[in-house]
Parts: structure tokens; C-alpha cells; sequence
């Protein structure tokens, strides 16, 4: 993907985002410095180059170095061998949510291929396909079959670990956002030339709506994940370019370490996933239903195991803010409105994704805790 022009490069966020994020966090007697935005120059088609055009620190940030994220593309069920040692295979297909007959096997370095291993779930899926991320070590290659019913699969070898080193500017001290701590987009890594397409222009451009309604997801990954930073860029690259959202799809995601992740970019002037007037920026968490929808998904599967107590406490947290931040009952029913077409939905305030769609997300275990977590948040308003 080409770099954007620097006219299109995201500006330093000491903005309305830090005077709202610090006003939360004097209420809350916690320090706050203001997010401030990457500016990189990374460029994925240049997988063995290094970076070294990079931007130095502004104020308030410290330099740091993340690996630039490489991918290979591939459509169908064809063999696929990459240059570099495949982190992770993200895969997609339509015409079915079923994930049923699909299976991957993964070509060690050594040449020799593993065992068939089934597709078992279709992930956090969109209304006429699946989606999913596959951990794949340090594999060489891998090879595909599609789930019955698949139509135009698609895969991505990607390695978001062993890149070319790239600068990223990080905010030098904790980033808030009203008193609850979290990771800037730019302090888990996100390279923003992925936003943009090849004539500098946005792919998914930012728009704003009030907020209505709250939903959870899982992004039905590995547990015990020993990097949740590599597997948010790989997500934001599954998201981003192949499945062409031009961004990641959720507002914020959460490790099982309790750690809080900016998701969806959403501009120089408010809150994470927030415009300085308090309206949601569009995600794509759940197909027909984005605007005015926030997005949260916990890094992981579960579907037979729930969230790790530290998943827990901040996801509660997170939403508590939230819901604090739009005056919504955490524990009311509503009815969704589209803004954009009218469709209407009855969900709950704090949902999962599954009512909204037929799809496992956010996991039957999670799902099922969603009550504990409204009762939760309210308990704490």
C-alpha cells in the first residue's frame, strides 16, 4: 500500500481529546497526558527494506520501535508460501457464517506440513460471510480448504512480529480516558498509511452519530496469547485491508491481561472512538447496525471458557465510563435506530453480538456473563 501524501497523515492529537481525557481524569484524581497520534512512513509492499525516513518524537512522546507489519495476499485454495515466517493467516470467505469443512495446515520452516486442523469457528462474522485469524507460529507456508457453502475465500499470510524495524512516536506517560487507562493506537503499533488508499485518500472516511447502544464481541483468536500487540496489528490488517474496512473494526479491544486498546481511529478532536461533540465514530462490529453502535471485543475465544478476572474488571470498567459519558441504563432495553436507513433492532443497552446476527460471537461463556456485566456497571454508576 503507498504512503499517503504528509497532508493526509494524521495530526498530533493534543486536541479536545486531551482536554476531555484530563478533565475525566482530575475527577478522578488520576495524571493524564494527552494521546498523540503515530506518524510513520511505513510502506508494506517494501517488506525488506528499513524504515529509515521515520518522524522524530514530538513532545510529550518517546520514540519507539515496532516491527512493520508484512502480508501476502492469496485467493482460493492454491498452496501459499510467503519470504517471511507467517505470524498469523487471516482468512475470509462469503456465502456462509459456517465455519463447518473448512481446515488450514500450516508448512513448518523446515518444509514439512502439518496436520489438517479444522476451521472450528467463524469468528466475529460479518452477515454473509466469516472471518477469521489463525495463529501460525513461524510458518513458511500454509494450505486452505473452504467451509461448505464457501464462496470467494480469501487468505493473508501475515507477520506483524519480525518486520523492519519502524518509529513510531508514543505517548511518554499513561493515556486516559476518563481516569481508566489504555493504549493509544500508537503505543500498540498501528501503522495509519493503512487507513489510506493509494491516492491519499481515507478508504473508510470518519463519520459521527450519537451513541445508542453498547455491544460486546470476542475476536476469536488463541487464548493465552503471548503477544496481544502483534494480534492487534494483524486484526487491524485482516480488517483494514483485506476484508477493506480501512481500519479496525471495534472501538476498543481488551487483552487478557486487562490491558485496553484504542481500536477505530476517530480524528484529532474528542475521546477515543469519539468526536469533540461526544458522537461515536462508524466501526464495522456489526453489518447493518455500525452507526451509533460501540464496539468492544476481548482478545480471544470464548466460547467454552470465559474472560480472565483482569479481561473482566476492565472491560466493566471501560463500560462503566462509557455509559457514564452517554447517561444510558446499563441494564435497559432499547430500540436501535439506524441512522442511515431507519432499520430498527430491540437489544439490550449493553449487548452481544449475536443479538444482532446469527454468528458464536461474542462466545456462549460471554455471552452468558453479559447480565453479570450489566449488573455490574450499574452497581457502580
Amino acid at each position: 500500500m503507498t504512503v499517503p501524501p504528509t497532508s493526509h497523515r494524521p495530526k498530533s492529537r493534543v486536541t479536545r481529546r486531551g482536554l476531555i481525557g484530563a478533565a475525566g481524569a482530575v475527577a478522578a484524581g488520576a495524571v493524564i497526558t494527552p494521546a498523540v497520534m503515530a506518524t510513520t512512513n511505513s510502506d508494506s509492499a517494501d517488506a525488506d527494506s528499513t524504515d529509515a525516513d521515520t518522524t522524530a518524537a514530538e513532545p510529550g512522546t518517546t520514540p519507539e520501535e515496532f516491527p512493520k507489519t508484512r502480508t501476502k495476499a492469496a485467493t482460493g485454495e492454491t498452496p501459499v508460501e510467503a519470504a517471511f515466517p507467517i505470524a498469523y493467516v487471516g482468512l475470509r470467505w462469503a456465502g456462509t457464517r459456517e465455519a463447518a469443512g473448512g481446515g488450514i495446515r500450516l508448512t513448518d520452516a523446515d518444509g514439512s506440513q502439518g496436520a489438517w486442523k479444522d476451521l472450528s469457528a467463524s469468528g466475529c462474522s460479518d452477515s454473509n460471510g466469516g472471518v477469521l485469524l489463525v495463529s501460525a507460529g513461524q510458518a513458511s507456508g500454509y494450505e486452505v480448504k473452504a467451509p461448505n457453502g464457501a464462496t470467494d475465500l480469501r487468505s493473508c499470510a501475515i507477520d506483524t512480529k519480525q518486520g523492519p524495524a519502524r518509529k513510531v512516536a508514543v505517548p511518554a506517560d499513561t493515556t486516559r480516558v476518563r481516569g481508566v487507562a489504555y493504549l493509544t493506537r500508537a503505543a500498540w503499533g498501528a501503522d495509519e498509511s493503512l487507513r489510506f488508499k493509494p491516492d491519499g485518500s481515507e478508504n473508510t472516511p470518519t463519520a459521527y452519530f450519537p451513541f445508542q447502544t453498547l455491544t460486546v464481541h470476542h475476536t476469536a483468536t488463541v487464548n493465552a496469547d503471548p503477544d496481544p500487540a502483534a494480534t492487534m496489528r494483524a486484526i487491524y490488517e485482516l480488517h483494514a485491508v483485506t476484508n477493506d474496512w480501512g481500519d479496525i473494526g471495534y472501538h476498543f479491544l481488551i487483552d487478557e491481561a486487562g490491558t485496553i486498546y484504542e481500536g477505530r481511529f476517530s480524528g484529532d478532536d474528542g475521546i477515543p472512538a469519539h468526536d469533540g461533540d461526544g458522537n461515536l465514530v462508524t466501526a464495522f462490529h456489526a453489518a447493518g447496525f455500525n452507526s451509533g453502535n460501540l464496539g468492544i471485543a476481548l482478545l480471544g475465544t470464548l466460547t467454552t471458557q470465559g474472560p480472565t478476572e483482569a479481561a473482566r474488571a476492565a472491560l466493566t470498567r471501560l463500560t462503566r465510563i462509557l455509559v457514564r459519558l452517554h447517561g444510558v441504563d446499563p441494564k435497559a432495553q432499547v430500540t436501535y435506530t439506524n441512522p442511515i436507513n431507519g432499520t430498527t433492532r430491540d437489544v439490550p443497552e449493553i449487548s452481544g453480538h449475536r443479538d444482532w446476527m446469527a454468528t458464536e460471537c461474542p462466545g456462549q461463556v460471554m455471552y452468558d456473563e453479559l447480565a453479570t456485566l450489566r449488573d455490574a456497571v450499574a452497581a457502580g454508576r
